[in-house]
């Protein structure tokens, strides 16, 4: 690597693409924008409150509602929210203290809006504001950078739920109180309209428009749905039109102030990150390459454990968007290269999600950690333990990396078929129920040790098949080692259906 002069490092970071005003910029300026400005307005309007209605009237009841309704909301709005600090205060500030109420101790309803929150950054069609530039970075079309991330985060939510479940189970709680759920119909109906304008982009992104365009879109309709909804109550309220107008047109402005001064953060963090993608540039790449390579010895799971820790630890205090430039300059590449070296065929996409998760997890690891600390100021708990305990609940997204890699049909590659689809959706569904039984060592009781072994044995099954594939059993026949997995899993439900059906008598 030849030394870089003083001219030359300042040339990288303000006359290039490679620097300051680069990708990330650019990305952050025309899409990004435009999609966290819709998110504000949406949360500024009343939709945000909306979803965590929702939730609570569709999960309330069951037990452990108050969790699973913490989670199916931020879900919700991590959707269209690009900061998990945002989401973590926008539904903590409700589901909380309702988790509290219903016997979870202040460290674990915290730790579950945290791990919820953070996990809102996984789920399409925004994804914490990078999916725009992990796209760029790939050189595909945003749909396809959707398609991929959809399978992993869906089933990294639902298995969060059955967390939530679980804990339940073992704390011995129920519900909430009846006259504390409000009627799911009546909730439903009454912000029915909140649904319009997410409807018109999700549609509009579908039929293959512009990601800018379909943000624009939704933006208009839902101006004009805050507009017509002021209209409509008017004369219920009896406050008259003119006071309706000057509602929307106060709404309209606060929405589009609190969308501008999310996005300065995003904006100044990716300008900054920028910076790390200049100096990556000027041969700093090549090194680390090298350094990475020496370290690991070119084992790849190696290579990918260093570059999960090194995720984690550039991560934390920085924004999700930040997080994954900086990673993607520094290790996404290397991921590829090692792996070619290794003989082992890593998709760019796969090793730029990889890379995008732990960053992610970021956000709840301690010491830092700081959507914990917003949570712990709500709960009133400690910060560190309830980082701890969101990041034991996150472990079931750690490890989806780690499988996405090697068996990349969780990514939806080279899978062409509905049926094949659903096949790799359930069984990737069971396989992250069987780890998150494993990691809170409770299924239908207590497990044992060669039950947690069972459990362990069904999440690698599952995930991971190749992994047990041989000459014999090659590729092909990656449907008898699913029926196995499941046969497994279901083996280990059987007996402890039986242990708990004979403690009862």
């Amino acid at each position: 690597m030849r030394p870089a002069s003083l001219n030359r490092l300042i040339s990288q970071q303000t006359m290039s693409t490679n620097g300051i005003y680069g990708i990330p910029l650019r990305v952050s300026t025309t899409t990004v924008f435009l999609f966290v400005l819709f998110g504000a307005m949406l949360e500024r309007s009343g939709g945000g409150q909306y979803f965590v209605q929702l939730a609570f009237s569709l999960l309330g009841r069951y037990r452990g509602g108050p969790a699973k309704a913490a989670v199916l909301a931020s879900g919700l709005t991590g959707m269209v929210s690009g900061s998990s600090i945002a989401n973590t205060v926008t539904t903590g500030t409700f589901t909380i203290p309702l988790m509290k109420r219903c016997g979870y101790p202040p460290e674990k309803a915290a730790a579950v809006e945290v791990a919820a929150s953070t996990n809102g950054q996984l789920m399409p069609p925004i994804m914490g504001a990078a999916a725009f530039i992990i796209a760029e970075n790939c050189n595909l079309e945003y749909m396809q950078v959707v398609r991929a991330a959809f399978i992993p985060a869906v089933i990294s939510y639902l298995a969060l739920i059955y967390i939530t479940h679980l804990e339940a189970a073992k704390l011995g709680l129920r519900g909430a109180p009846p006259e504390d759920v409000p009627r799911f119909g009546e909730v439903f109906f009454k912000g029915l309209h909140y649904l319009i304008p997410l409807g018109v982009l999700i549609y509009m992104i579908i039929q293959r428009y512009t990601a800018e365009r379909s943000a624009f879109c939704g933006i208009l309709v839902l101006m004009l749905t805050m507009t017509a909804r002021n209209l409509l109550a008017a004369p219920v309220a009896r406050t008259g039109w003119r006071r309706a107008v000057r509602d929307s047109v106060r709404q309209i402005s606060e929405g589009l102030v609190a969308g501008g001064q999310s996005m300065m953060a995003i904006a100044v963090a990716c300008a900054a990150a920028g910076i790390i993608v200049g100096v990556v540039g000027l041969g700093l790449g090549n090194k680390i390459t090298q350094i990475v390579h020496t370290l690991s010895g070119g084992n790849i799971i190696l290579v990918l454990l260093m570059t999960a820790i090194a995720s984690l630890i550039l991560g934390m205090g920085l924004p999700t968007t930040a997080t994954y430039i900086v990673m993607a300059s520094l290790t996404a590449t290397v991921i590829t290269d090692l792996a070619g070296q290794a003989g082992v065929a890593i998709p760019l996409i796969a090793a730029h999600l990889f890379c995008f998760y732990f960053g992610i997890l970021a956000d709840d690891t301690p010491p830092v950690g700081l959507a914990a600390y917003a949570a712990s100021a709500i709960a009133k708990s400690k910060p560190i333990p309830t980082g701890v305990q969101g990041f034991l609940y996150d472990l079931r997204t750690a490890i989806l990396p780690f499988m996405f890699v090697f068996n990349t049909e969780l990514l939806l590659i080279n899978v062409n078929s509905w049926w094949h689809a659903g096949l790799v959706f359930l069984t990737g569904l069971l396989a992250m129920l069987a780890f998150a039984a494993l990691t809170q060592n409770h299924f239908l009781t207590r497990n044992r040790l060669h039950e947690a072994a069972g459990l362990a044995l069904v999440t690698l099954v599952l995930l991971r098949p190749s992994f047990f594939e041989s000459n014999i059993l090659a590729t092909g026949h990656r449907f008898t080692w699913y029926l196995i997995g499941g046969l497994i899993y279901a083996g280990v439900a059987g007996l402890q259906y039986l242990r708990v059906a004979s403690e009862k008598q």
